[in-house]
């Protein structure tokens, strides 16, 4: 029996995939059609609430009370998304994870979860941070706004001008990120190996 973290979980799939050619999250992935619905069918027994963030509606298996649609559709920034994410959540916290990272384990997202309590920012970190393998929480939004203002869109400016942690992982290949076609092909071998 799976106990639910009690935080919402928000997938953040709404990149441009300008390295890959073509939309990645849309791209077959282990048994799911898609990267995204492995993504989010991985993550879904682990919350009670999970959503996906996105610039349009590409999907065909979540309801659409499920999908955080990018309040500026011209702009391709995380940090527009997760304006209108804490938008949507006021003073709560919040697990961020992009669809291109399906490999970060249940027990790293716990670790974070129960170390995020007394900051605002708990983000993970093996040989470099991870940007966004992060819980906020939304109560930093008033900051994100003036950062929008001031046409400043660099998550790492967001984590350090606000109260954070960075937690240590030891296992590099759990952040893989699949940004071209090398990454996504060395993925496909890692979750066809046995016990993945």
């Amino acid at each position: 029996m799976i106990t639910p973290f009690e935080i919402t979980c928000v997938i953040l799939s709404g990149g441009k995939s300008s390295r890959m050619g073509e939309d990645k999250s849309l791209l077959p992935f282990s048994t799911s059609k898609t990267l995204i619905e492995y993504q989010y069918q991985r993550l879904k027994p682990y919350f009670k609430d999970i959503y996906i963030s996105s610039k349009t509606d590409k999907f065909d298996f979540i309801e659409k009370d499920f999908l955080i649609l990018d309040e500026n559709q011209e702009i391709f920034s995380p940090i527009l998304a997760l304006d209108t994410i804490f938008n949507k959540f006021k003073n709560k916290k919040i697990f961020i994870i992009t669809v291109d990272t399906p490999f970060v384990s249940l027990k790293t997202i716990s670790e974070l979860i129960n170390q995020s309590h007394e900051v605002d920012i708990c983000i993970a970190e093996t040989q470099k941070t991870h940007n966004l393998c992060v819980v906020f929480s939304s109560n930093i939004n008033s900051f994100i706004k003036v950062m929008l203002k001031d046409d400043i869109h660099k998550i790492f400016y967001l984590i350090k001008n606000n109260n954070h942690k960075i937690v240590h992982f030891d296992n590099n290949d759990e952040f893989i990120n699949i940004n071209d076609k090398s990454e996504y092909k060395k993925s496909l071998d890692i979750i066809n190996l046995p016990n993945i």
